[in-house]
């Protein structure tokens, strides 16, 4: 195929992109890839996560402005475009019974409505390969639910010249995945290869929320070699300096580890437009060659 590869990743929250999928995207955009990052909203309904920037007035005040900057400083680590749909965070609601959505929000759009600028963008930029969340979200944030709404949607009208006919030419991706890198293999052989070594590991209470919520098991399609890549992948991570402590469990594996253990980011092909043979090892599978 001699016409430029082209992969869009559709996040949620600036921090997504860094957390899901980013080494995948580093390893691409070095092997000559266009890639585009599509964030749905702000982050602006955000909590501060990293311990040490926590109280901090300024922030708290312009945590908009703030989450804006860690993306730019995101973007040029990982060397990936990236473009904003606009939307409103929704905040992640918490208690029992649990508080209505905020008015104006993401998750409250209407999901053919909210689609309509993930199409423009779609046909704008004309993606082969298209990444986003499961139908749960990767966990049931309102707002990686209504992202995995939309991209749906839009991955289906991109291609249909009746459908958004103000959005601009059609273009049909070929395939769409769900991002699958918190799975539970990755999980307990990273586990396990730290009991084995005598180091203490952090993903004991993950372990135990699993066996409590008995979530299915995704079907890992998707194995992408991205060791080399692994470094980038959490220096963008901690450019999202109010969502990550740097000293916290994410970086508590030896990086050595991760990569003798567990060397790929996981994903699962949930529509293929051409054949291809699973497992895959290259998310263009069946289009490099067409």
């Amino acid at each position: 195929m001699t016409e430029q590869l082209r992969l869009m990743a559709v996040h949620a929250h600036p921090d997504d992109e860094s957390s899901k999928g980013a080494a995948t995207m580093a390893k691409y955009v070095s092997e000559g890839v266009d890639v585009l990052v599509v964030t749905c909203t702000g982050g602006e309904r955000g909590s501060i996560l990293n311990p040490k920037l926590q109280g901090d007035p300024y922030i708290e005040e312009h945590i908009h402005e703030v989450r804006r900057k860690e993306m730019d400083e995101a973007r040029e680590i990982l060397g990936v475009k990236q473009e904003w749909l606009g939307f409103v965070d929704s905040g992640l609601p918490e208690g029992d019974p649990l508080p209505p959505l905020p008015d104006g929000c993401f998750a409250l759009h209407d999901v053919e409505a909210a689609a309509e600028p993930l199409v423009k963008l779609i046909r704008k930029f004309k993606p082969q390969v298209i990444t986003t969340y499961d139908e749960n979200g990767g966990y049931p944030h309102p707002d990686h639910i209504m992202t995995h709404k939309i991209t749906m949607v839009a991955f289906e009208a991109a291609g249909d010249p009746a459908k958004y006919p103000e959005a601009g030419e059609p273009w049909q991706p070929q395939k769409l995945y769900y991002n699958q890198g918190f799975n539970k293999p990755r999980t307990i052989a990273l586990h396990e290869a730290l009991l084995e070594r005598g180091m203490e590991s952090p993903y004991g209470e993950w372990l135990e929320r699993w066996k409590q919520f008995e979530r299915r098991e995704r079907t890992l399609t998707t194995y992408i070699p991205c060791a080399d890549f692994f470094e980038i992948r959490d220096k963008a991570l901690i450019a999202h300096a109010t969502q990550i402590d740097p000293d916290g469990g994410w970086f508590r594996v030896p990086m050595d580890i991760q990569r003798e253990v567990w060397p790929t980011e996981e994903y699962e092909l949930a529509k293929s437009l051409v054949d291809t043979s699973l497992p895959e090892d290259d998310l263009f599978a069946g289009i490099r060659n067409n």
